[in-house]
C-alpha cells in the first residue's frame, strides 16, 4: 500500500505490515517502509527473574539486533530510545512484577531505520495484546541543505541531509514521546519537521488500523 501526503516532498515510501508470523513470541510483526525491514517479537508479560521486578509495574527490556555482527553503541542508544516510547503508552501497572521483552532484528535497512524499529515494535505490541493508553508511530525527517524536508528518507538522502530528525508521535492528540536529532536545525524548522511528522502519523495510524483489520478478517 503505497502512501503520499499532501505537500510535494512530504511523501512516504511504500509500507506494509505482517502480523503474527512468529509462533514463540506472545506477538510479532513485520514492517517494511521501502528497502528497510524490522522484525519485531514481543515476549511476555512473564515471571521476572528477582534482581529484575519492579513491586509496582513491568520491567521492560528491548533488544536491537543488527543485521550483522553485535550490537554497537548506535543500537544500545536507539534501544533505549525505543523503550522509553514503549513505557509511554504499556500499562505496565497492570502487571507488577513481571518481565516484558521486546526483541527487534533489522533485516534490512535502507534509511529511516529508527522510525521503522518504531513502527514494527508498536504492532509487535498491538499483536501481542497488551494493554496500551495509546498507539505509537515513528517518522523520520530530513532536513535537505536547502532546507526542503523529506520524510522517511531512503539512506542516500539521510546521506545528504543537513539533519535528520526523528519522532515518536501518540495516537492521542499525537503527542510527542520521543525525539532524536542529528545534525544541525532552527527551531523553527525542528517544528516545521514535526508539523510534517504529525501530518504523516495520521497516514500510519490509518495504516495500522486497516493491517489489524486485515489481520483479523483473515482469522
Amino acid at each position: 500500500m503505497a502512501v503520499e501526503l499532501d505537500n510535494g516532498q512530504c511523501r512516504l515510501r511504500p509500507f506494509s505490515c505482517e502480523l503474527g508470523l512468529l509462533s514463540r513470541p506472545d506477538g510479532s510483526a513485520t514492517f517494511l517502509q521501502g528497502d528497510t525491514s524490522v522484525l519485531a517479537g514481543l515476549y511476555g508479560p512473564a515471571e521476572a527473574k528477582v534482581s529484575k521486578e519492579l513491586p509496582d509495574r513491568a520491567a521492560l527490556e528491548v533488544l536491537l539486533r543488527p543485521k550483522v555482527g553485535l550490537p554497537g553503541v548506535l543500537e544500545r542508544s536507539r534501544e533505549q530510545l525505543l523503550r522509553q516510547t514503549c513505557e509511554a503508552v504499556i500499562l505496565g501497572v497492570l502487571h507488577p512484577r513481571t518481565a516484558i521483552s521486546l526483541v527487534l532484528q533489522v533485516l534490512s535497512d535502507a534509511g529511516s531505520l529508527l522510525s521503522c524499529c518504531l513502527n514494527a515494535a508498536c504492532m509487535a505490541l498491538l499483536d501481542a495484546g497488551l494493554p496500551l493508553n495509546a498507539l505509537f508511530c515513528g517518522v523520520t525527517c530530513a532536513l535537505q541543505p536547502d532546507g526542503t524536508i523529506l520524510l522517511d528518507p531512503t539512506a542516500r538522502q539521510e546521506q545528504e541531509a543537513r539533519a535528520i530528525l526523528t519522532f515518536a508521535i501518540a495516537s492521542n492528540e499525537r503527542k510527542v514521546l520521543m525525539t532524536t536529532t542529528k545534525g544541525s536545525c532552527s527551531v523553527e524548522e525542528m517544528q516545521q519537521c514535526l508539523a510534517a511528522a504529525q501530518r504523516a502519523a495520521t497516514t500510519i495510524f490509518q495504516f495500522y488500523r486497516d493491517s489489524v483489520r486485515r489481520r483479523y478478517s483473515k482469522s
